[in-house]
C-alpha cells in the first residue's frame, strides 16, 4: 500500500497553498502534524488569505475540520477548492449554521409540570381501578371454579410472602417493642405509673405499631420482589407470551399474589405483635423489675379483645393493598433495564404511602372502638 504523501502548508504573501494528504492516516504522523500546527499558528488573519487547495490529493472529514477551525469556522472569502472536495466545507458550512437551542429549565411548580404531574396521576388512578375491577371478575371465576384456580401460584407467594418474612419482622419488632418500653418505662416511672406500661405497650403494638410495621417490611421486601418479577417479566417478554398461550395476567400473576399477601399478612400481624410485645416484656423486666408473669396476666384486660380484631383487619387489607400496587407498577414497567429500576423504586413509595393512608383511614373509622 503507497504511502500518502505528507499534508503540508505554504504561505507567501496573501496566499496560502495546501498540498498533500489530509486524511486521519496522513494527519496521524506527529512530526507532520507538528508543522502543519505551526504553520497554522503563524498566519496571520486567516480568512483574508487566498486558500488554495486544488493540489490536495486525498481529504477527509479529520483534514476539513482542522483547516476549517483554522479558519475560524467560517469559509475564506477566497477559496479554491477541487470539486471532489467541495461537500466536505458545505456540511461543515451547514453544521456551524445550525442553532441548537437550550431547553428552557422548568420549576416543579410551573404550570407544565404540575399539569404532566395530574396527569400521570389520574392515569395511575384509572389504572389501579381497573386492577381492582379485573380482580373482583378473576376473585368470581376463582370461586366458581375453585378446582380450576391457581392454587399452586397461591402457595409458593404465602411461602415467598409470609414464611421466609418471619425472620426480619420479627428481629424488628422485638427491637421496637425493647425501644418503646424503654422509653414509656422511664417517663411512666417518674409519675409512679409503672403498671400502666402494660397498657401503653399492648395497645400501641396490637392496635397501631404491629399491623404498620408488618406492612411497612413486607412493602419493602415483599412488594418490591413483586414489582421486580413482573417487571423482569416485562423484559423477557414472558407476558407477552403469556398472553399468545391465552394465560390472563390477572388470573395466574396478580390473583395469586393479593390472595397470598391478604393470608400471610395477618399471621404477620400475629407474629409481630408477639414478638415487639416479648421484646417489651424483656425490657420492663430489666428497666422497671415487671415480672413476665404479671405482664401476661394484665395484658388481656389493659387490650379489649376488638383491638387485635381491628389489628388482623388491618393486615388484610394492607397486604391486598400492597400486591395491588406492586402488581400495578410492575405490569406498567417498561422493557428495559431503566425503567425496571425506577418502577420498583416508585411502588415500594406508594405502597408505603397507600398503607400509611389506609392506616389513618381506620384510626378515623374505629377510633371509638376499643377503649
Amino acid at each position: 500500500m503507497p504511502t500518502p504523501a505528507s499534508p503540508t502548508i505554504v504561505s507567501q504573501n496573501d496566499s496560502a497553498t495546501v498540498a498533500g494528504t489530509w486524511q486521519v492516516r496522513a494527519l496521524a504522523d506527529r512530526q507532520a502534524m507538528e508543522k502543519i500546527t505551526a504553520t497554522l499558528h503563524a498566519i496571520r488573519d486567516a480568512k483574508k488569505l487566498h486558500w488554495n487547495l486544488s493540489q490536495v490529493e486525498a481529504l477527509d472529514y479529520i483534514g476539513a475540520q482542522l483547516l476549517w477551525n483554522a479558519w475560524g469556522r467560517q469559509r475564506p472569502a477566497q477559496l479554491t477548492l477541487a470539486p471532489q472536495h467541495e461537500d466536505f466545507f458545505r456540511r461543515l458550512e451547514e453544521t456551524g449554521k445550525l442553532e441548537i437551542k437550550k431547553l428552557p429549565h422548568k420549576h416543579w411548580y410551573s404550570m407544565d409540570v404540575l399539569i404532566g404531574w395530574k396527569h400521570k396521576l389520574l392515569d395511575h388512578l384509572i389504572g389501579f381501578i381497573t386492577l381492582i375491577g379485573q380482580l373482583v371478575m378473576d376473585l368470581i371465576r376463582f370461586a366458581q371454579q375453585p378446582q380450576r384456580g391457581p392454587w399452586k401460584e397461591i402457595s409458593a407467594s404465602i411461602f415467598h410472602t409470609g414464611y421466609q418474612a418471619l425472620g426480619i419482622t420479627a428481629l424488628v419488632g422485638f427491637l421496637i417493642g425493647i425501644v418503646l418500653s424503654y422509653l414509656s418505662a422511664q417517663q411512666l416511672h417518674q409519675f409512679g405509673g409503672d403498671i400502666f406500661l402494660v397498657n401503653i405497650l399492648g395497645m400501641s403494638v396490637i392496635r397501631e405499631l404491629g399491623p404498620l410495621l408488618a406492612a411497612i417490611l413486607v412493602a419493602g421486601r415483599s412488594g418490591s420482589a413483586i414489582t421486580a418479577q413482573l417487571g423482569v417479566m416485562r423484559v423477557t417478554e414472558e407476558l407477552d407470551a403469556m398472553l399468545v398461550m391465552g394465560l390472563p395476567h390477572g388470573y395466574r400473576l396478580i390473583m395469586p399474589r393479593v390472595i397470598a399477601l391478604a393470608i400471610a399478612m395477618p399471621l404477620l400481624v400475629v407474629w409481630t405483635d408477639a414478638m415487639a410485645l416479648l421484646g417489651g416484656m424483656v425490657a420492663a423486666n430489666i428497666e422497671l423489675g415487671l415480672s413476665f408473669k404479671y405482664f401476661i396476666r394484665e395484658l388481656p384486660d389493659a387490650v379489649p379483645l376488638s383491638n387485635y380484631w381491628i389489628g388482623l383487619g388491618k393486615g388484610v387489607v394492607f397486604g391486598g393493598l400492597i400486591a395491588l400496587v406492586a402488581c400495578h407498577f410492575g405490569l406498567r414497567i417498561e422493557p428495559n433495564t431503566e425503567s425496571l429500576g425506577e418502577g420498583t423504586t416508585i411502588s415500594v413509595v406508594s405502597a408505603i404511602t397507600i398503607v400509611i393512608l389506609a392506616d389513618a383511614v381506620f384510626a378515623i373509622i374505629f377510633s371509638g372502638v376499643g377503649f
